[in-house]
């Protein structure tokens, strides 16, 4: 069968960037929980972590104020509470409470860990200088933490319009490369 032209406009649903995850930010007295799958490894040591954050969510004035935050790491069992989360603004709502999410403070930056999720980096900003440009900020996890019980989480991976993926399955492949 041969390849058929693909709208432009939907190349992101066949190059997905990662797991989707829940970004939370604190400045002012204020959090937020931001769902985001717009993010990228950039470095091993330090561990630096590129997200996009557009100025129209809620969570940008959050992250440009404090330049600190949590990527939250869901699986698939909260995936309804993600998916409400993505659907609302946190100018109008707490998200915490109304979806059920727990906040548990973090231990070296100001935006809280999310208790329902798996895993949580907490993280400083290190460089905006594709921010105005991109709404791309780079990361620096300053503080990793996983349930040893999640070790194999089925992660949800956005496909755009409301469809997801979900990843869990882990296989190991030797190389016959040498």
């Amino acid at each position: 069968m041969a390849k058929r032209s693909f709208p432009l406009a939907k190349a992101y649903t066949l190059l997905e960037p990662g797991p989707v995850v829940l970004l939370t930010t604190a400045s002012g007295g204020q959090t937020d929980v931001m769902v985001q799958s717009w993010h990228l490894m950039l470095e091993f040591e330090p561990p630096l972590v590129g997200c996009v954050v557009s100025p129209r969510n809620h969570s940008y004035g959050l992250l440009k104020a404090s330049r600190e935050c949590v990527i939250n790491i869901p699986s698939v069992e909260i995936a309804e509470q993600v998916v409400a989360c993505g659907n609302s603004s946190g100018r109008n709502v707490d998200k915490f409470e109304r979806f059920g999410l727990t906040p548990v403070p973090a231990k070296v930056v100001g935006a809280p860990l999310i208790k329902e999720c798996f895993a949580s980096l907490e993280c400083r900003v290190v460089d905006t200088g594709m921010v105005a440009k991109y709404g791309l900020f780079v990361l620096e996890v300053v503080k990793a933490w996983m349930d040893p019980a999640h070790k194999e989480a089925r992660t949800l991976h956005h496909r755009g319009r409301g469809r997801f993926m979900v990843a869990g399955e882990t296989i190991q492949l030797k190389s016959k490369m040498k």
